[in-house]
């Protein structure tokens, strides 16, 4: 079993092994039996944050954590922005991979799901999008802005919920951000809307 394919199981059973009612009725239905897609590995500056980021204590975020490092040199990480939109710092500490969806590592036009990750001392500003989405951040302590109000700390394990086009935004400070993220309900592979940014 390749790195990708075992990172793929153990997403399978963290998101499975989690009570919250939400979650649960976010994923009823999804298959999980994909077709898997070649993608040659892609790298950005910001895997890097993976090496200097403590393995949650948990035992089931810890499995998913180091998951993800061992199988991140074999990636396809990207970004959806552009110097023009955040400016070159930003894009040294910002990047995703998508594990399966329209464009991920494995197939499927229903649900796309993968990981963030943000270096230390990141503004993502406001944004918003049609897809119903979850996170669940695998560090502690960023800071998460939802409906416009005032940014809140999460935890490693916390289940984050923005609702279809509700603007949230996320902060990092000393600590970077790695977060399981899943998409559905809207274009699986739309790019967020920045209010008050043209393209």
């Amino acid at each position: 079993m390749s790195a990708v394919d075992d990172l793929l199981k153990v997403f399978h059973r963290y998101v499975a092994s989690r009570s919250d009612p939400l979650l649960k009725r976010f994923v009823e239905g999804f298959d999980w039996r994909m077709e898997e897609r070649p993608l040659a590995a892609h790298s950005l500056p910001v895997v890097d944050y993976l090496n200097l980021v403590r393995r949650p204590a948990d035992a089931a975020e810890g499995e998913l954590f180091s998951s993800l490092a061992g199988a991140a040199s074999g990636l396809h990480w990207a970004q959806t922005y552009s110097i023009a939109n955040f400016g070159a710092d930003f894009l040294q500490r910002y990047g995703w991979v998508e594990l399966f969806g329209t464009r991920g590592h494995f197939v499927s036009n229903d649900m796309a799901g993968g990981f963030l990750l943000l270096g230390s001392d990141v503004h993502y500003p406001d944004h918003h999008h049609i897809a119903e989405e979850i996170y669940i951040p695998l560090t502690d302590g960023s800071l998460w802005s939802k409906d416009s109000q005032a940014f809140l700390p999460r935890w490693t394990g916390e289940i984050i919920h923005h609702p279809s086009d509700i603007r949230h935004a996320m902060r990092t400070e000393e600590t970077p951000l790695v977060a399981l993220y899943l998409w559905r309900g809207g274009p699986l592979a739309q790019k967020s809307t920045i209010p008050g940014r043209t393209e």
